[in-house]
Parts: structure tokens; C-alpha cells; sequence
């Protein structure tokens, strides 16, 4: 690819509900644009979705780049930085990637299928982040293609202005091309560039449609308004133009209608994209401070980093935005986040699996750099004189975890570094150690996420784990106030071991931890064994109570004691502290705690019964439930952490991927007694 001006630069990114066709349709466009996509050793075709979990699954598990050169109607060659992302929830984090450096937002939706769960999703995205959007009525040459139903999905589903600009001619086996409504001509799948008269069976709605089209552009611009009511006919560039203005402005939303299989509305949808689409430089971006910064190539050089991905030979690549300025290959660019210097060795342009090595990238464009040795996706870099850094997207919650070890020795020596590299491709990854139940946790956005996860591990980095429930943390406190004695007097020649500690162990509120008081008077535990007094106390209580799990919310007070100048020692007050503490917690009797989640569910309204239901049926509580913007239920409840291990997948199923939930830790409550027997079994090495 050729360098080419900012202004002719469009960074689309495509989403769609899963199975609406967003890769095989960016790989269309590829094929159509003559885009070379083959692997650097000439073998079979590269395909976007190259990792062999995509290929397995026959969907997209990471966001690809596709990027072509188009010269459109207007005799103009741009660039199209397509970025196709995966459609399930599971990714989302790929998905504001994408987005974080998008200028337009291309919306899939299958005309088979119509307006799904996803689509909603992904459309309630973009408009938050305030992007520009069309829609792509995708496999209109299915069998139960229906571009009008999809129409009326679109208003009555989606929030904005829906103004088709094409049709289709015929429809699923008779899909033959398109009517472009704008021109007022077709396009036909054999010819794509030839246009011709529309067919007496379409001509009327056509016409009816271009007259309703017209009157909706013009409407947004007063001195077009006025010249149209006047009786001037418009001219196709006085439409386009002011078009584009409005998708800028988010004022209208235009749906073309495509088949990627037979290559129908292809062409358009190119040449629609880059004279419609925004150029990057169509609003400054605002910075993580609110500064703006210009898409200007005579700028100093930032770049804003959105994707990290391996290379079996390139090592870790680093995919980036140029926000301003002009990058080269050697330059040296600080970090913000870290504030050191990072050399770009190599500069490579992606499509799918392939790199092509360029020598400079300009403001607006997209790239990648190998090797850089402190960054990682979000990080903005730029001249140390640039203050400017890029928001980096909200930490999406977690909703599934597992817990992982290493399957081999081997495999442990290599798995901390391993999870490193992992998180620096998936942010919204998170990896945490559980001290209490001894666990390596690995979370994610879904089952399917964290599955996909563990495969990577294994393929690309070489370290297979063993996968596990994660165990619940559940607690023990005290009942009562009781004090207790531990003594240790050992004497086997020479030095022996003496300490005597009488201690009083009381419950504390909820929350309040462990609190360790020395209260002896006297001198009747020398001061310098106190801490290890403590010590003994903190251990003891660690190791676990009555039922084995750690005691919790309990004060304790060293009130007397005895030493022997001679055999006393640390580690005697150490050990007679641990037993003077056991002893006190059997017999104040104990209660075992379990952890509660806050709960936050978003559902449709039909649905809020069957979840509030499901909630009860886990042992949570409901505490409120309220309308949110869109017009969804949102439940809050407090549930036990134990029933909420699978509620990814079981909320999935229960409302057909249309819910969503949040859920923290929030407390610790006691245990129903009957239910103690089965979280020791639960909780068992």
C-alpha cells in the first residue's frame, strides 16, 4: 500500500451478532479490492479467522485488520481500515478495542435473521461512545433473506434515523444486484460498475424511496431545504455531501444491502464507506485530561495502542492509531504510562495473518510495531514534548472464572510469563491468586472466553494448565467471648522450651478482620516475645477453626503469661499462642461465613420475572429493581457467591444471551447450618 492523504483515510470497524457474516463479508471486500492475502510462503489463502479456535468454532474469537485500497465512484483511492470483530459477548473487549479507534462504525445484520440480541448490543455501544453508524443488511441471498422486514426491525429496535440508500434486486435465490437510491440506478452481481435503468417490477417503490431519501437528507440542511423546496433539482454530489455531514453529525444512519457469496451491493458498499465515511479528521479527539488533538500529519508524532498480538516470528506486535503527527520506523516514541523511550524497530502493515513492512505511517492511519518492551494495549506514546494520552476503555467486570494449574513441572516454570504475554493480548483477561483456597484464578467475560483462553495458553505459548471450580472462600468468627491458656514446657537437656499465654479470643462486627491487643501488666510476657505472640495468634487463625476455614471478625488480648529467662524463646510463645487460640475458638463455639455477591442483572422487562425467580431459587434476595435508559430491567440482589459459579452461561440460557450482570463481593453472612457438611466437601483439596 501507497502512502496516502489523511482525508482519504476511513477506520471502520464491523460488529454484528454472531453468524451475521462480518468476516466472510470483510474477506469479500479483500478479494474485491484485489488485496493480496496470502501467506509470505505462497500457500492457500489467508483467511482472517487463522487461529485454529476461530477456525474450530467457525466464528471470531479476536478483532481482525483488513485493510484494502478502494478507488470509489468519485475517482478518488482511499484507504479502508476495516477492522472486523467477533459477535460474541464473550469478546466484548476486542470490540471497544476496535472501537477506541474508530471513525465509523459499520453495523452487520443478517436479512435472514434480522435485528438479534447482539446487534442491539453492539448499537447501544457506539452510540455511547457517540460514533458515526451505518447499517449492512447482510446474506440477502439466504432463502429467508427479507431486506424490508429488517427495516422495520431496525426502527422499531434500534434508537436513530434508518434511511436506506439501496435495495436489493430480487431477493435470496434471485439476488441479482442492487438499486442504489441516491443515483437512482443498479448495480447488477455479473456487471458491478455497470449501472442501469431499475426494472419496472421495483421502479415505483424505488422511486417513492429516493423521494422519501432526498427529503430526509435535505431536511438537515437548511440552504438545501430551501433550494429543494424551490424546485432546484439536487445533484447526486449536493446529496452525498450533505449525507456524509449528517453521519458525521449522528443525525442519519443509511442501510445498504450486500451478499459477500455472490458479490451483489459489494461495490457500492465500498464506494459508500470511503464518500460517506468520516475521514480522521472530521473531530478532534479528546483526550484521558479532555485536551483535543488533531488528526494533523505536520503534528508531533502520538500513537495510541489498541491491540497486542504474538507472531511466531516477529514476536509481539503492537497494533496503533496514529493520532497526529508522522511515525518512522526508528523513532523514538515515551510511553506515557510508564514514561520510558520505545524504539520503533520495524513498522508492519496486518491483513489477517500477513505483514507487509512499511518504513512510516501517518496521522489517521493504522499499523503495527514488533518489539516494543513496555507496552501494552491502551498505552498512548508520543513525542516526550506531547502531553496527550488516550482514554483507555472501561475495565469490562469479569463474569466467568476457573481456577488453573500447571499440568507439569515444566509447565509451572514457564506459566507466570506466560500469563504476562496472555493478559497483554487480552486486557479484559484477569489473573489473581487466591491465598485463602490456594487457587490460580483465571476470569474473563464468559465461559467461552476463558476456554478460548486456556487454548491460547497451550497453543502459543506452550504451557497446558489443569482447570478446576473455583473453590469458595467461606470463613469462620466466634460466638462468644472465652479465654483460654496455651502453655508449651519441653525439657530435653540443655535448653528447653517454656512459655505460658493466657489469652481472651471475642467476636467483632462483620468486616472488622482480626485485632491483636497486648493487655499484660508486669512484665508477665516480656515485651520482646509479643510479636511473636501475635504471630502464633495470626497463624493459627489462618490455618482455619472448628470446620477449617479461616476465623475471621475476632479480637484477641494476650492478658497473662509466663516465661523462664532461660528456656523461653519465640517460637515457644509462638506455639503456646497458636494453642491458646485453638482452644478458645472450640469452645466458643463457632459460625461459618459464607461470601455474598451484590447482583446486578439487565434483562428485558419480559424476562425480569424469570430472573427474580431464579434469583430467589439460589438463595438471594432481592433488593430492588428499576428501568434503565434503554428501556431494560435492571435487578439488584444479594446472592451467594457459591450459586453464582455458572451464572454466565445460566443467565445465557434462561433469557437467551438478552441479559446481562454485574456481580461484586459485597459481605459475609452466616452459613445455614445444614448446608456446613457440604461446603467442607466443596472446599477439599
Amino acid at each position: 500500500m501507497n502512502a496516502i492523504d489523511t482525508s482519504r483515510i476511513r477506520n471502520v470497524v464491523l460488529v454484528g451478532h454472531p453468524g451475521a457474516g462480518t468476516t466472510t463479508l470483510a474477506e469479500a471486500l479483500l478479494a474485491r479490492a484485489g488485496t493480496t492475502t496470502r501467506s509470505t510462503k505462497g500457500e492457500a489463502p489467508v483467511r482472517l479467522d487463522s487461529d485454529p479456535e476461530s477456525a474450530r468454532a467457525r466464528q471470531s474469537y479476536s478483532l481482525h485488520l483488513a485493510p484494502f485500497e478502494w478507488t470509489a465512484s468519485d475517482g478518488l483511492t482511499y484507504r479502508v481500515n476495516l477492522i472486523d470483530t467477533p459477535g460474541s459477548p464473550d469478546f466484548a473487549g476486542q470490540v471497544d478495542a476496535a472501537l477506541s479507534v474508530a471513525d465509523l462504525v459499520v453495523v452487520a445484520v443478517s436479512a435472514d435473521d434480522g435485528v438479534e440480541t447482539m446487534t442491539e448490543r453492539w448499537w447501544r455501544r457506539a452510540v455511547a461512545l457517540d460514533l458515526p453508524r451505518m447499517v449492512v443488511v447482510t446474506k440477502d441471498d439466504k432463502d429467508r433473506a427479507d431486506f424490508h422486514a429488517v427495516l422495520g426491525q431496525l426502527a422499531d429496535r434500534l434508537s436513530g434515523r434508518f434511511v436506506p440508500v439501496e435495495l436489493p434486486l430480487g431477493e435470496a435465490a434471485s439476488l441479482h444486484g442492487v438499486v442504489d437510491l441516491i443515483r437512482e440506478a443498479t448495480s447488477d452481481t455479473a456487471v458491478p460498475q455497470r449501472a442501469g435503468a431499475i426494472p419496472a417490477e421495483i421502479a415505483v417503490e424505488a422511486h417513492q424511496r429516493h423521494d422519501v431519501l432526498v427529503e430526509e437528507i435535505v431536511s438537515g440542511d437548511d440552504s438545501l431545504l430551501e433550494e429543494y423546496l424551490s424546485g432546484r433539482e439536487l445533484s447526486v454530489a449536493d446529496l452525498e455531501q450533505t449525507l456524509a455531514h449528517e453521519i458525521a453529525d449522528r443525525l442519519e444512519h443509511p442501510v445498504m444491502v450486500v451478499s459477500a457469496t455472490t458479490g451483489a451491493g459489494l461495490d457500492r458498499l465500498a464506494d459508500l464507506v470511503c464518500e460517506l465515511g468520516p475521514a480522521p479528521t472530521w473531530r478532534p479527539t479528546r483526550g484521558t485530561h479532555g485536551d483535543l488533538l488533531d488528526a494533523d500529519p505536520a503534528g508531533v508524532p502520538v500513537v495510541q495502542v489498541f491491540a497486542t498480538t504474538s507472531d511466531p516470528y516477529l514476536g509481539q506486535l503492537s497494533v496503533f492509531r496514529v493520532r497526529s503527527g508522522v511515525v518512522r520506523t526508528d523513532d523514538r516514541l515515551v510511553n506515557t504510562r510508564t514514561n520510558a523511550d520505545e524504539r520503533f524497530h520495524a513498522l508492519y502493515r496486518i491483513t489477517g495473518a500477513e505483514q507487509v513492512a512499511v518504513t512510516e505511517v501517518t496521522a489517521g492511519d493504522i499499523a503495527a510495531v514488533a518489539k516494543l518492551v513496555d507496552t501494552r494495549s491502551g498505552d498512548t506514546l508520543g513525542a516526550r514534548s506531547s502531553t496527550w494520552s488516550a482514554p483507555v476503555p472501561d475495565d469490562r467486570p469479569v463474569v466467568h472464572s476457573i481456577a488453573i494449574a500447571p499440568h507439569t513441572r515444566a509447565d509451572d516454570d514457564r506459566m507466570s510469563a506466560a500469563l504476562a504475554r496472555l493478559l497483554a493480548e487480552d486486557p479484559s483477561l484477569r489473573v489473581d491468586r487466591n491465598d485463602t483456597t490456594n487457587q490460580t484464578v483465571l476470569s474473563g467475560l464468559g465461559d467461552t472466553h476463558v476456554g478460548v483462553a486456556v487454548a491460547v495458553l497451550a497453543r502459543k505459548f506452550g504451557v497446558t494448565v489443569d482447570t478446576a471450580e473455583v473453590k469458595v472462600a467461606y470463613r469462620e468468627t466466634v460466638e462468644t467471648t472465652v479465654r483460654a491458656e496455651g502453655k508449651v514446657k519441653k525439657q530435653s537437656g540443655g535448653h528447653g522450651q517454656y512459655a505460658v499465654v493466657d489469652l481472651t479470643v471475642a467476636p467483632l462486627p462483620s468486616g472488622d478482620g482480626i485485632r491483636f491487643a497486648d493487655a499484660t501488666v508486669g512484665g508477665s510476657v516480656p515485651r520482646q516475645y509479643i510479636g511473636a505472640v501475635e504471630a502464633g495468634v495470626v497463624e493459627a487463625l489462618a490455618r482455619g477453626g472448628v470446620h477449617g476455614f479461616p476465623v475471621v471478625d475476632v479480637s484477641v488480648e494476650c492478658v497473662d503469661g509466663k516465661y523462664h529467662s532461660v528456656d523461653s524463646s519465640d517460637m515457644a510463645f509462638r506455639t503456646a499462642a497458636a494453642a491458646a487460640v485453638r482452644e478458645a475458638v472450640e469452645r466458643a463455639g463457632v459460625v461459618v461465613l459464607e461470601p455474598i455477591s451484590r447482583l446486578r442483572v439487565t434483562v428485558p422487562s419480559a424476562l425480569q420475572g424469570d430472573v427474580m425467580g431464579d434469583i430467589v431459587g439460589r438463595r438471594g434476595r432481592v433488593i430492588g429493581s428499576v428501568t434503565d435508559g434503554d428501556g431494560e430491567q435492571v435487578v439488584e440482589a444479594l446472592v451467594p457467591s457459591s450459586s453464582l459459579a455458572h451464572y454466565s452461561i445460566d443467565l445465557r440460557s434462561m433469557t437467551g444471551g438478552r441479559g446481562t450482570f454485574v456481580a461484586c463481593h459485597d459481605r459475609y453472612e452466616p452459613l445455614p447450618v445444614q448446608l456446613i457438611e457440604a461446603a467442607k466437601k466443596s472446599t477439599a483439596a
